[in-house]
């Protein structure tokens, strides 16, 4: 899915094209370029004469990422379909490791493992890093997918009223009794937002999205509860508390204050993207709740284009 994507979408397809597959087959590679101003079909469309696989579907206006799956969904025959955005760069086994997972029956869809580029020494950075972070931990226990999954077509079409696309279809898979599969060893490389107002327009968007989606399919994937996310920042901190007692039992203050002064940078910067993460959710309740607003066409977040 591309909206004005010139920057990356051919690096997208050569990543595309050059996937180590085994045990799969890329049979498709469709990209649906939504109302683009710019040279990203032009860019898709020198492709296509490279190879037959590539199809490019141009949709004049741009009208939300999901009524853009679904003109997506309407050409892909395949039993299994990889649903990946147009900023983001998969990994050269990752499209191999989506896939495995599918020789279970019961698994409907999975999703790789999203590792930012950004500099983790800034605070955005490492906000970006921080989420990410904690997504794949919980993914890990209880799986939530998201930036690049692949499931099994059951539908035609998703509903075009979603800001959340890939939950939605979490919903989808698993009303029809198919199970969900991470698969961490699926690599994706994105950009995240570079900006506190920008972070908090993505963040925000999705949190409505996921209000969204609770009141009319029933559906929150897992990270949507605090109660998810608190253990996993609490397995966190007994790991600092383990290394500070290993540290101390050494007899080695030295390290331990070297230990003590990186980390209490590092905790000022996670608490600070805690407290984005806080003020977005409530910002996403504020307008689902009292704005009535659905963020299905949104605003695009520049800094995360730069990948």
């Amino acid at each position: 899915m591309a909206y004005n994507e010139e920057a990356n979408i051919g690096k997208l397809l050569e990543a595309a094209l050059n996937q180590k597959l085994k045990l799969c087959k890329l049979n498709q590679i469709i990209i649906v370029a939504s109302g683009c101003t710019d040279s990203t079909v032009e860019i898709a469309n020198s492709y296509v004469a490279r190879d037959k696989r590539i199809q490019v579907i141009v949709q004049s206006e741009r009208k939300g990422k999901a009524s853009a799956i679904n003109l997506f969904l309407a050409q892909a025959r395949g039993e299994v379909l990889i649903l990946e955005s147009g900023d983001t760069i998969p990994s050269s086994s990752c499209y191999e490791e989506l896939a495995l997972p599918f020789l279970t029956p019961e698994v409907g869809m999975t999703g790789a493992r999203p590792i930012p580029v950004n500099r983790t020494n800034r605070f955005m950075g490492f906000c970006v890093h921080f989420l990410w972070g904690l997504h794949h931990r919980m993914a890990s226990d209880s799986p939530k997918l998201g930036e690049l999954v692949a499931f099994r077509k059951l539908a035609d079409r998703i509903p075009e009223d979603t800001a959340v696309d890939e939950a939605s279809i979490e919903a989808l898979v698993t009303g029809a009794g198919y199970k969900l599969a991470y698969a961490p060893q699926a690599i994706v490389y994105n950009r995240g937002p570079e900006t506190v107002s920008d972070f908090i327009k993505q963040r925000r968007r999705i949190a409505n999205g996921h209000i969204h989606l609770k009141a009319t399919k029933g559906y929150a994937p897992s990270t949507t509860g605090w109660l998810n996310t608190l253990k996993v920042l609490a397995v966190q901190f007994r790991k600092h508390i383990s290394r500070i007692t290993k540290l101390l039992r050494r007899g080695r203050p030295d390290w331990l204050l070297l230990y003590l002064l990186r980390e209490l940078k590092r905790a000022g910067f996670a608490c600070g993207a805690i407290a984005l993460e806080i003020t977005a959710r409530l910002l996403g309740w504020y307008d689902f709740k009292l704005r009535r607003r659905n963020p299905v066409n949104w605003e695009v977040i520049a800094t995360t284009k730069r990948l």
